[in-house]
């Protein structure tokens, strides 16, 4: 079965023991922790406690590299990487989802696939590197990142699709998961409508409610027995309150498990199976 697990900035401004709190109560199958300027998020004691407490298995570790970040382990993109590889080992996750360097990063930019070949190698997790999308002005693309906004055109092993970047980036879900084949590990499941007139807002809308090919995505990594993560990564910050925001939670997952063909029939047949 392929695992949904939820992002702990989906509860964003709420913190990460809420992540784990409201990724159980809604259902999920274990977390993605966001690394942040919150120090439990730095602390594989305390998330081991929280894990254990919420009975929710960390699945992947998303490296401190947004711009609010900036300064969590420091400003070394090496030592982020390194150090968010470490806290995966530690934690027992599998994975860890990274973006594409800003090509203001100099080194870091320009051996960007060599370092993360060499922290896979180094600490034995995925390092999923992530699409991303393009900052615009004036209609014209500033090419923030190196190598690039697409995995799929970089020698990397391992990558995460996102949808909202793919919105954004007016990239063909579809398109760049076949593009990725085998290498697609980790997906963000979220939604976004294509930017109009060089806008750049990364609008993580619950899927089905964007125009991203979701639900066909979900349904093709099914029908192929694709054995990576699903992670829900939505913008609850606009809730009015916990009820509204664990229903927007729990719509996300039943998506998720309708399209992946994880109801609750199969999900009982599975558990036969296992018995």
């Amino acid at each position: 079965m392929i695992k949904v697990g939820l992002s702990t900035i989906s509860v964003f401004p709420k913190g990460v023991e809420e992540g784990f709190r409201l990724s159980a109560e809604a259902g999920y199958d274990g977390v993605e922790v966001m690394v942040t300027t919150d120090a439990k998020t730095r602390s594989p004691e305390r998330l081991l406690e929280l894990s254990a407490q919420y009975e929710q298995p960390i699945m992947a570790i998303h490296a401190p590299v947004v711009l609010l970040t900036t300064f969590v382990w420091g400003r070394d993109p090496f030592v982020k990487l390194d150090r968010s590889a470490e806290l995966a080992v530690a934690v027992g996750a599998p994975a860890v989802v990274v973006h594409p360097p800003f090509r203001w990063q100099g080194k870091y930019a320009r051996t960007f696939e060599d370092a993360v070949r060499q922290t896979e190698r180094k600490h034995g997790v995925e390092v999923a590197v992530e699409n991303m999308f393009p900052w615009a002005a004036g209609g014209i693309d500033r090419q923030a990142y190196l190598p690039g906004i697409d995995p799929s055109e970089m020698d990397v092993d391992h990558a995460t699709l996102d949808f909202s970047h793919c919105a954004l980036a007016k990239r063909d879900s579809m398109e760049l998961a076949l593009d990725l084949g085998d290498r697609l590990r980790h997906v963000h499941l979220t939604d976004g409508v294509a930017a109009e007139g060089g806008r750049i807002f990364d609008e993580h809308l619950l899927p089905g409610r964007g125009n991203e090919p979701v639900a066909e995505v979900l349904r093709m990594l099914a029908e192929r027995r694709w054995t990576g993560q699903v992670v829900a990564e939505i913008k609850t910050r606009y809730a009015r309150n916990e009820r509204e925001r664990l229903a927007m939670l729990t719509e996300t997952l039943e998506f998720a498990r309708e399209h992946l063909g994880l109801g609750e029939a199969a999900q009982d047949a599975a558990r036969a199976a296992d018995r």
